[in-house]
């Protein structure tokens, strides 16, 4: 039978693998692989894909995929067992050694050439949500954003590590292999080889060692110097847990230090370590693990031979000889073309391969994930002592019973989202933002009155209270929404319950052509559309990517809150929530039709298969929200007295001034009405072929947040505003500026992750499907109105 007939509750043992290419090794370094026990643990509400408990944790898959994976039905399954239960020695471990104490199996490889007044670079590698950018962090300072799904770090960051300014590291996308399955693997990849750290700090979660470990073994096969950071500690020990360090240790050959990067345990003496370690080159004192397995002969046997083969292209190539071998062998693209083997090379590396498939009953690529796991297993069962249940994942599977379940998966979605717009822009966002506006207010009339009692020249009196006062305060006092709005995204994202959606809607987004994992870039769209657009860096499929990608702009951000604020105290002051809701639901639907056409027209094909780990819900930490909120707070003041405050002085002066530079007491005479009136004509049918609101949504170009303070500036108040612009009209402007071209800042995201074509035909494809559904509100607005 395969792993798609399986019912809820069953276990299967895992035969063999089919599939082919990457998604296939992606499954392998996940941990289905033959022999192993799976457990079907349930189905997403609309029936597909699969939850499944595979290596000790969760694995979603869809069913078509795993149609392609055969099993053994076992009717009475033993529990997976974690390790053993060492009577003899928990609890009396014996201290962890300090650093520079040789191996105690065979000491440290290396040169041990002295290098302490010299630069060290460490790389910060580990799975995702392992905890690498809490531990960065904890060494540099920094103030990254930490999140609970998969696919937070999707960029390289370095910092300095805290009190050694010799040594930087560097926070590198999470990644489960080294063979490139996604964009963030390959970055991950790339760094390594070409950067070529001095050290590697391989962060595991100690909760789920076992598949964490996998990444470890090819980490091991660079030779680089490398210690191991077993974070989440504290949740093991809470748990009854405990994990056996020195022997570990042993078994690896390379310092192994206990951790909590959350609570900052351990982090000095994991910092002492790596130091030392890179600084005598002490790479690891083991790197071959096929003597786990009863058939490990086969697998070494040919590791060795395809490491002599072609040790010559791999030292050429700068490329560990038996990490390349490894690679080969599992059918590595990107190395073998790296290598630039001769063809009889090419010939005699498959007669190698042959040999050890024969003999190993596995094809290549198995057997190596086989030893690897085997070694792995073997390892664990003589150091790890695990509870049969973490208290996190007993949580959360009593969470999931709501969360994920068929009936009220997507009634609870719909009720928190529902409940964070109302609390935004009702219970709590409005009525800060209209006290800060107040003090605003009350700061514009006392420099107002300062500024005439001192007799400052009327041009710039006008400059500091019009120009600058009443555009950037009008944004400033939108502050209060935007951090609420953060705040509530932050605490989706730290739980864990991000990942969660994407498992509920991936048949939902299938239907538009896309996986449930671009549901996540998708939702950060609604606070920032340039980390959501960097965020489909974990996209493994390019198509998927650059559909995603053309889609978040459709996403409501942060920025335009502002203009929706703004519009809604004009024509809705009553109806803030129910305006909200429906401008929000609008981009949405926008966003599924023109996915539709895309899927019909430009995008055409199946979206990339949907395997991702469904991380435990953890309460978020105070001090991750925080710095969040901090992040975006400051971000979004930066802007304000930066890009939005240079808007703003440049359209004050553009409509204050004519050509010959002679202050005009009518704004028409201007040199702004006169250039937003040569593209005025093109928004005439929509009803607002006025320059002044021309004028402001290009200023809405450089940041969305303009498009208020150029109104502000243009118009004396909102009752002006109001005058100037008919109630179809307003929707039409209201429908438009949710939907037209995003920011120049995230348009450069565009450009640099996609290139310029792409980045300029967005703009231009996007902002006439806002013409367009601006015409057809203007339509239906005066049908109705």
């Amino acid at each position: 039978m395969t792993l798609k007939e399986l019912h809820i509750g069953q276990t299967g043992r895992v035969t063999s693998v089919g599939g082919e290419g990457a998604l296939r090794q992606h499954f392998l370094d996940m941990g289905v692989i033959p022999g192993i026990d799976v457990k079907l643990v349930k189905y997403a509400p609309m029936g597909d894909p699969m939850q499944l408990l595979v290596q000790g944790y969760e694995l979603t898959l869809r069913l078509a995929d795993a149609e392609k994976i055969d099993i053994e039905l076992q009717e009475n399954p033993e529990p997976i067992k974690s390790g053993h239960n060492f009577s003899a020695s928990y609890g009396h471990e014996e201290a962890h050694p300090g650093y520079g104490e040789m191996n105690p199996l065979e000491g440290r490889k290396g040169e041990h050439k002295h290098i302490v007044n010299e630069k060290v670079t460490f790389a910060l590698l580990g799975n995702q949500n392992s905890g690498k950018t809490t531990l960065f962090n904890q060494l540099t300072g920094a103030n990254q954003h930490v999140g609970n799904f998969p696919g937070v770090t999707v960029d390289q960051k370095t910092g300095i590590i805290k009190g050694h300014p010799e040594a930087t590291v560097t926070d590198l996308p999470g990644i489960y292999s080294l063979s490139p399955y996604s964009n963030e693997e390959i970055v991950s990849r790339e760094f390594i080889f070409n950067v070529h750290p001095t050290c590697i700090i391989n962060i595991v979660d100690a909760s789920n060692i076992e598949r964490n470990l996998y990444l470890t073994m090819q980490i091991l096969e660079l030779g680089i110097p490398t210690v191991l950071a077993l974070n989440m500690m504290d949740e093991v020990r809470n748990n009854g847990g405990t994990i056996l360090v020195n022997e570990l240790e042993s078994r690896l050959g390379i310092p192994v230090i206990p951790i909590s990067a959350l609570k900052n345990e351990g982090v000095a003496e994991l910092v002492e370590h790596a130091l030392h370690v890179a600084k005598f080159n002490e790479g690891p004192a083991r790197q071959d693990f096929c003597g786990a397995h009863e058939h490990g002969g086969a697998v070494h046997r040919a590791i060795h031979a395809m490491t002599h083969l072609i040790y010559d292209h791999a030292e050429k190539a700068q490329i560990p000889a038996r990490f390349a071998a490894t690679k080969l062998l599992e059918g590595d693209a990107l190395v073998n073309k790296a290598l630039q083997l001769e063809k009889n090379e090419e010939e005699m590396m498959g007669h190698i391969r042959q040999q050890m498939e024969e003999e190993r009953g596995l094809d290549a690529a198995a057997a190596i994930a086989d030893m690897r796991y085997s070694f792995i297993l073997s390892a664990c069962a003589d150091t790890v002592v695990k509870p049969q249940e973490s208290k996190e994942h007993a949580r959360s599977r009593r969470i999931d019973t709501i969360l994920t379940g068929r009936w009220t998966a997507f009634p609870a979605f719909l009720l928190i989202m529902a409940g964070i717009f109302y609390i935004t822009f009702d219970l709590l966002g409005t009525t800060l933002q209209n006290c800060l506006q107040e003090g605003v207010d009350w700061f514009t009339e006392v420099s107002d009155q300062a500024l005439t009692s001192w007799n400052v020249s009327p041009i710039l009196h006008d400059l500091i209270i019009q120009g600058v006062y009443t555009g950037v305060g009008t944004v400033v006092s939108f502050l209060p929404i935007i951090i609420i709005l953060f705040f509530f995204l932050s605490m989706l994202e730290d739980s864990g319950y991000m990942a969660r959606i994407a498992f509920v809607m991936d048949k939902s987004m299938r239907k538009l052509g896309l996986s449930g994992r671009s549901i996540v870039p998708l939702l950060m769209g609604f606070g920032c559309s340039v980390p959501s657009v960097m965020a489909t860096r974990t996209l493994p499929s390019e198509r998927d990517r650059r559909m995603t990608v053309m889609l978040t702009p459709f996403m409501s951000c942060t920025a335009k809150l502002p203009i929706y604020g703004f519009f809604i105290a004009a024509f809705f002051p009553h109806n803030g929530g129910l305006i909200m809701t429906g401008l929000y639901l609008l981009s949405i639907l926008v966003g599924i039709i023109v996915a539709l056409i895309m899927k019909k027209i430009a995008f055409r094909g199946e979206a990339v298969p949907f395997v991702m780990e469904l991380p435990n819900y953890r309460l978020p930490g105070a001090q991750s929200v925080l710095r969040l909120i901090w992040d975006k707070t400051k971000d979004f003041i930066q802007r304000a007295f930066s890009i939005i405050l240079v808007a703003t002085i440049l359209i004050w002066f553009l409509q204050s001034f004519d050509f010959g530079l002679n202050a005009v007491t009518d704004s028409e005479q201007s040199m702004l009405a006169h250039i937003a009136n040569l593209i005025a004509p093109i928004f005439s049918p929509l009803g607002f072929g006025n320059w002044k609101f021309v004028s402001s949504l290009i200023a809405g170009f450089m940041a969305k947040e303009s498009v208020v303070a150029t109104m502000t500036v243009l118009f004396d108040n909102t009752a002006g505003f109001h005058a100037a612009l008919a109630f179809p009209a307003a929707i039409s402007l209201l429908v438009f500026s949710l939907l037209y071209t995003p920011c120049v800042a995230t348009i450069a995201t565009v450009k640099q992750e996609m290139g310029r074509n792409y980045a300029i035909g967005l703009v231009f494809w996007q902002t006439a499907i806002a013409w367009l559904c601006a015409l057809i509100a203007y339509g239906l607005a005066l049908f109705i109105f």
